[in-house]
């Protein structure tokens, strides 16, 4: 770890419009300094701000400093939510990590983790190893010849899927994104990886109040039953009236190079039976455009898996 300056604002106003890096619970940050990943020469250390408070009056609200465990077990939290955090990580990490830093989180890819590999994220113009490399843990949907890195969180899933915005203040004010535009999909500049302009902060996340949410889940697929991120997860909430699906929200991880709505899967759903033959037919859309890569290739049938087994969870009351 090189050496940095470490300050600590008092409030968001002294906070913003800086050159440094924020620090809220540091389980991503820390540890790129310390792989030499990163290498910030001021750090604001932003945990005494007073970005925090859980609202569940009118859809729900997270200042961007809750922990992550705090919002999974708070009452009112849409299930979809809380499983993609609980299944996100250790307890001890989710009592240190916050909503607002987990969505900033950068990729695992062991490439980009690694300084002596070339790596556009981390190197623009370097090249990217995975392509050529070890990918299987690797992306599918939204890739380019200049990255096939995943996008890691797992609740940002859960909130892409329930049309989650979030709050962003600057020097000149605030303004809201919604979660599926804040992400960018790497194209060309793969080392643009969100929305969020130098010298702003994310201060709260939003999700619109959805009545049927709490008919939702979060499914995740990984090597191991704990601390492991995903090969491929699905987050689904449904709509379920006199045995049909009315409306659906689908999102996926673990395949895209960020969180991955899939708008197709949720058309195919509306006024389907609430059969497998039906949910199946429905995730085969999940895979349109994908593009496997040597050792992923598993993965577009992993998707339609993982999506039918989440609506499988979800119906099993109605079937019944």
């Amino acid at each position: 770890m090189r050496p940095f300056e470490l300050t600590a604002p008092a409030t968001v106003e002294d906070a913003l419009g800086s050159a440094g890096t924020y620090l809220a619970g540091g389980t991503t940050l820390v540890d790129l300094m310390k792989l030499d990943v990163l290498t910030p020469q001021q750090v604001l250390d932003i945990n005494d701000l007073p970005l925090r408070g859980i609202d569940t009056a009118d859809g729900l609200r997270f200042g961007a400093l809750e922990r992550m465990g705090d919002i999974a077990a708070h009452p009112g939290v849409y299930p979809a939510i809380s499983r993609a955090l609980l299944l996100s990580a250790s307890q001890q990490l989710r009592n240190m990590a916050s909503i607002g830093g987990n969505l900033m989180q950068r990729t695992r890819c062991s490439y980009f983790r690694d300084v002596a590999m070339p790596c556009n994220r981390r190197s623009p113009g370097s090249g990217c190893s995975a392509i050529s490399g070890v990918n299987r843990m690797h992306a599918i949907l939204g890739t380019s010849d200049s990255c096939v890195a995943t996008h890691a969180s797992d609740v940002a899933v859960a909130l892409v899927a329930l049309d989650a915005e979030v709050v962003l203040a600057s020097a000149e004010g605030t303004r809201t994104v919604a979660l599926t535009d804040f992400y960018r999909e790497p194209g060309d500049t793969p080392e643009v990886e969100h929305d969020l302009r130098p010298g702003e902060l994310i201060t709260e996340v939003r999700v619109p109040r959805l009545d049927w949410a709490e008919n939702s889940t979060y499914v995740k697929i990984r090597d191991r039953q704990s601390y492991e991120f995903a090969l491929c997860s699905a987050a689904v909430a449904l709509d379920v009236r006199d045995g049909k699906i009315a409306d659906a929200r689908v999102a996926a991880g673990g395949v895209g190079t960020v969180p991955w709505r899939l708008p197709a899967v949720e058309e195919a759903l509306r006024g389907a039976e609430l059969t497998e033959e039906a949910f199946a037919a429905a995730a085969a859309v999940a895979v349109d455009g994908a593009k496997p890569l040597s050792g992923n290739v598993f993965k577009p049938s992993l998707l339609k898996r993982t999506i039918v087994r989440a609506l499988l969870e979800l119906t099993e009351g109605s079937r019944a």
